[in-house]
């Protein structure tokens, strides 16, 4: 099949790739030129405007956004609507919030446009692993653009989720599980590392171990074997963490349907917290057990460091005295 894809950053150049290998004709367009020339070298039709772009697809034109989620989509769609015709295809690949899907598709119904709303999980291994696909909106142009679909995914790899909003929806739910589970690793590996066991344990190892066969194997646990390869203390890293917004919205939807998520809701507050180098809540807690039973507080990292008894204790403000409740 022939479409265009819009946006080549990390997901949009390999997907393009995934498709011309697989015997697509792919139209490409993006704002900085290089990429696009970059994709034309691996047989791509590259083109460098908009107008352009949309003069070199059959009809029905499949526009496929691969872009940053939000206004950068909406104001591609709206630079789209008047350069696309009646029966035309845009298909949204970004990590979109599934209400903004819902009004967007009345806004191109309106136009006589089909817009399909696609969750693609595979990031930078993609490529060569296929694209995890889930999407949304009228069946029979889901139906259409199969043939790209088994392209991009891996067997069994693409479905068919619902109307309109479903494809992010499941997307959002699905990185909202993302997180627990990054957590639930990173949690049990600071435990490792800080146990009786942890100068003899090697983590890279602990990884590769519990990727065989044990019931926690998982392809995340696969990358981070491969991150603990060459750095088992992770030093050089930074344990700075952003959200791209799924984790939020799926947040919003529990506290919305009633639904207990505390896993997935105590992940993105770690993210929050991994921000901030001296959080204010822990400085309050702090003051509060000093002035309810005497605790030591500590004024710099330093103090906390002398302060830490031989068994790992950290000694009372008065040693004569004892904790109180």
């Amino acid at each position: 099949m022939k479409l265009g894809i819009i946006g080549l950053g990390r997901m949009g150049k390999n997907m393009a790739k995934r498709l011309l290998k697989g015997g697509h004709s792919v139209v490409v367009y993006n704002r900085t030129k290089e990429k696009v020339k970059e994709l034309e070298k691996d047989g791509a039709i590259g083109t460098y405007s908009l107008k352009e772009f949309v003069k070199n697809l059959d009809t029905p034109k499949i526009v496929w956004l691969m872009l940053p989620a939000g206004k950068i989509t909406d104001d591609n769609i709206d630079a789209l609507i008047p350069l696309l015709e009646k029966g035309d295809i845009i298909i949204d690949g970004a990590n979109t919030y599934y209400k903004d899907d819902l009004r967007r598709t009345e806004k191109l119904k309106n136009h006589g446009i089909h817009y399909l709303d696609a969750g693609v999980s595979g990031g930078v291994w993609g490529l060569k692993e296929g694209y995890c696909t889930m999407v949304g909106g009228e069946k029979k142009i889901f139906e259409y653009i199969v043939p790209i679909l088994k392209t991009l995914a891996p067997k069994d790899g693409y479905l068919y989720c619902g109307p309109n909003g479903a494809g992010h929806f499941v997307k959002m739910i699905h990185n909202g599980i993302e997180y627990g589970l990054m957590e639930a690793y990173g949690e049990g590996f600071e435990l490792l590392k800080a146990s009786q066991y942890g100068k003899y344990i090697n983590l890279h190892d602990i990884a590769h171990l519990w990727n065989q066969g044990s019931v926690i194997r998982s392809w995340l646990l696969e990358l981070l074997e491969n991150a603990f390869k060459n750095d088992d203390d992770l030093e050089n890293i930074q344990g700075y963490v952003e959200d791209s917004g799924e984790a939020r919205w799926t947040v919003l939807e529990a506290v919305e349907k009633g639904v207990s998520i505390p896993i997935i809701s105590n992940s993105l507050f770690k993210r929050f917290q991994s921000r901030q180098k001296d959080v204010f809540s822990d400085k309050v807690v702090a003051a509060l057990r000093k002035e309810f039973g005497g605790h030591a507080v500590y004024k710099k990292e330093q103090d906390v460091k002398e302060n830490i008894a031989g068994a790992g204790e950290v000694k009372p403000a008065n040693p004569d005295e004892t904790y109180r409740r």
